[in-house]
């Protein structure tokens, strides 16, 4: 069912994956604690500027050129690249974002990716005209998914990290309690398996615990394996998916 403050993600196996859809308030506190950031960036490089000048035109005033040519480049790298060199090596966020705990993704739920990152912050001139973000503010009330003119074109949505609300799962415990051989899983599987435990801190308590309890439950299914009540879903998943993982040799992030 739609819901305009949800991101649904249907998996192959029929298994929504709910996202909170982050709105104009966090997401203009997460651009006010970059913009500061980035103020405090230029504030800092004109400093260094102002003391390297003098010098160099003392020694060699041919230099001044280049001076001038690496500060208006440190400025464009720090207003056009901040955003985007921030989202590809944090995983979608910003130090704004994260300190207002929401991030950039895929509309398919994955994480962003290098080219969807460049695309959205090179479009930030175009949200920002012809003022603070007049245009983009338009956009994200207009959109279905509070998206800017950056998300549209590069196919990407902001989203809450919800906080989490429940008890952590003892995973070395449940790790124990793997009802099946892990190599039977398909690639798929696998797949489905290392989405959810990537994405589970951004759900709600109650749509974590349902997703989690289908997908042990299609999978214990399949694999013919006995329903233990006392087996925790998320650790029976993430027994099965390091299992699989260690048994064709992959490498764990």
């Amino acid at each position: 069912m739609y819901s305009p403050d949800k991101l649904t993600i249907e998996t192959p196996e029929q298994i929504p994956l709910e996202f909170p859809l982050a709105g104009i308030g966090s997401r203009f506190l997460a651009i006010a604690l970059d913009t500061l950031i980035q103020a405090l960036g230029f504030l800092l490089l004109l400093f260094i500027a102002e003391l390297l000048v003098p010098a160099v035109a003392r020694i060699n005033p041919g230099v001044l050129t280049w001076v001038a040519a690496i500060f208006f480049i440190g400025l464009f790298v720090l207003y056009s690249g901040y955003y985007a060199l921030f989202e590809v090596f944090w995983n979608g966020q910003t130090p704004g974002k994260r300190l207002v705990r929401i991030r950039v993704i895929s509309d398919s739920g994955r994480p962003i990716t290098v080219y969807e990152a460049v695309t959205r912050n090179l479009l930030r001139l175009v949200d920002q005209f012809p003022g603070p973000y007049v245009v983009g503010i338009i956009s994200v009330f207009l959109t279905a998914r509070n998206k800017r003119i950056g998300d549209i074109v590069a196919g990407t949505v902001v989203v809450h990290e919800k906080a989490m609300q429940d008890v952590q799962p003892d995973f070395a415990a449940s790790a124990r309690e793997a009802l099946s051989p892990a190599m039977q899983i398909s690639g798929d599987e696998l797949e489905l398996i290392e989405r959810f435990l990537q994405r589970r801190y951004d759900l709600t308590p109650e749509v974590r615990r349902q997703s989690a309890e289908q997908i042990a439950a299609r999978l214990r299914a399949r694999l013919g394996a006995a329903q233990d009540d006392s087996a925790n879903p998320e650790g029976y998943l993430e027994s099965l998916a390091r299992q699989k993982r260690d048994a064709a040799g992959f490498s764990r992030t």
